[in-house]
């Protein structure tokens, strides 16, 4: 970090690029910025997409990946990694012992399957690979209902559902989870914040919108920034829910599917 006093921030992201800004490493970056923090890359995939849908995924060699990683390491440093997509189960490999050579990081792990119009972005054998390699290594983990669902095999249905898949993660080695509630069906959204020690839970009114694009890497990436500015993990993830939820409500209205947030919307207050 740069002072004690006044930490930056500096997140390295491990991720794929989306084509349309509104997610993956361009959602990232702009979130760690309206944050107040630093972002690095390293790029796992470059995507073919917009607010309509994936149509196109190039995978970046994972030799490239670990490279880019270890230059940010070995140079700028970082205070916490965030992952997002990874793609297959060599990605997943290649993270994990990146993971390893930070062991003093916090690592946020958005186990990224489904992109938001519904294409794939995991195959079932990266999934075993998440769940055996990622998992035990996740300072937090931040699946939404669909993902817990893969990686435990449990519904996740409603907020039992939510805590019997977070508890189950729990047990897979995770140290922290956040069991998201988008997916869940109701009037209000509920992430239920759960480790070894209790919950927290974090609820609003389900905003009617389509300008959802992006808001789990977004999620991820804000909660990755504030553990790398020093805050404790609740004031982290409270911190990063609210941003979500003023970044969807100010949504600029792009595009004709899926539209992106606002992510700039602290840069103007």
């Amino acid at each position: 970090m740069t002072s004690s006093t006044a930490p930056l921030g500096r997140v390295l992201i491990i991720a794929g690029s989306d084509s349309g800004g509104g997610a993956g490493i361009q959602a990232d970056l702009k979130t760690v910025l309206a944050l107040g923090g630093y972002g690095a890359t390293a790029i796992t995939a470059v995507t073919v997409q917009n607010t309509l849908g994936v149509t196109g995924v190039h995978p970046i060699p994972v030799d490239i990946v670990h490279a880019q990683a270890r230059a940010v390491l070995s140079d700028i440093g970082a205070d916490a990694i965030k992952t997002g997509m990874l793609g297959d189960v060599a990605m997943v490999e290649t993270v994990a012992g990146l993971l390893d050579e930070a062991p003093g990081l916090p690592a946020v792990i958005d186990p990224v399957m489904i992109a938001k119009g519904g294409a794939a972005l995991l195959p079932p054998e990266a999934i075993a690979a998440v769940r055996s390699l990622l998992v035990p290594r996740a300072g937090l983990l931040t699946p939404n209902a669909p993902e817990a669902e893969a990686l435990t095999g449990l519904s996740v249905e409603n907020q039992d559902d939510q805590r019997r898949a977070g508890a189950a993660l729990l047990e897979l080695g995770a140290r922290a989870v956040l069991m998201k509630g988008g997916h869940v069906a109701g009037e209000r959204v509920v992430d239920i914040l759960m480790t070894r020690h209790g919950e927290s839970l974090y609820e609003a009114e389900r905003q009617e919108t389509r300008h959802t694009h992006g808001t789990g890497c977004t999620l991820a990436s804000a909660c990755a920034t504030g553990l790398a500015q020093g805050l404790p993990l609740d004031a982290a993830v409270a911190q990063a829910w609210a941003y979500v939820q003023e970044a969807m409500s100010s949504a600029p209205g792009l595009g004709k599917g899926h539209g992106p947030l606002d992510h700039g919307w602290t840069l103007r207050r």
